[in-house]
């Protein structure tokens, strides 16, 4: 009996844990980087577009010529719908991170469906040319998360760098925890906004930014968007 409890602990364990760890792949295929280290990098930035340090943000990557991808909230781009015509125009990837950014894995599936279709509406109207990317609020996922997405078209994308720029960080220890993780062909987690409100501050991760890009095109990476880091990685050789 004893064990037969035990047993089942763990199973919910496992699976609460598989439901929102970013590089699992026990409920679904998503993109986390690429299979074999590469000299690739894919810098992600969540919960914008943010005024100002969206805008911020625009700029460093620009001094450096590199392309991003943002993963935006639909609330957010109704606000702030400028901001968000400012990233696609600068050539960088939009995809998209639900309405009102809510933990998925406690949603039914027609409020999933929602989330996601009213964000690609909210972008739509804002006149952005996005991509068809989906990353889910705090990684949380489940199988009815993940096809609700494929049956919208889209591809889910988690990550496998992990900035918790979500922290009250300095930019410096920002860029220390991204650096013991990069392998090579990774998705980097950064967050350009806040999910509770457009105001959130953000400037320690404008300024890790340019700290991460200062050390790794210095030492010969290579940024890309993800739809361009899976494009490479499915269809050419490291």
């Amino acid at each position: 009996m004893v064990l037969t409890i035990l047993a089942g602990v763990a199973a919910a364990v496992t699976a609460g844990y598989n439901t929102m760890a970013p590089r699992s792949q026990l409920y679904g295929r998503t993109f986390i980087g690429e299979s074999r280290p590469s000299r690739r990098l894919a810098l992600t930035y969540d919960d914008g577009p943010n005024d100002p340090h969206t805008l911020h943000l625009l700029e460093v990557l620009a001094r450096y010529n590199v392309h991003a991808t943002f993963f935006m909230i639909g609330s957010f781009v109704q606000q702030r719908p400028e901001i968000a015509r400012a990233v696609a125009a600068a050539g960088h990837a939009i995809g998209n991170h639900t309405t009102t950014h809510p933990n998925l894995i406690f949603r039914h599936h027609r409020d999933v469906c929602r989330e996601i279709e009213t964000c690609e509406r909210a972008l739509d109207d804002a006149g952005v040319v996005h991509s068809s990317l989906f990353r889910p609020p705090h990684g949380g996922r489940t199988p009815a998360v993940l096809r609700t997405a494929r049956r919208l078209g889209l591809k889910p994308v988690m990550w496998n760098v992990t900035a918790w720029d979500w922290n009250p960080h300095p930019p410096e220890k920002i860029a220390r925890l991204v650096h013991r993780q990069i392998r090579g062909g990774d998705v980097i987690l950064l967050h350009d906004g806040g999910h509770l409100r457009v105001g959130a501050d953000r400037s320690a991760t404008v300024r890790a930014t340019d700290l991460i890009l200062q050390r790794y095109l210095g030492e010969g990476y290579e940024f890309v968007t993800v739809p361009e880091m899976m494009h490479r990685s499915a269809g050419t050789s490291n």
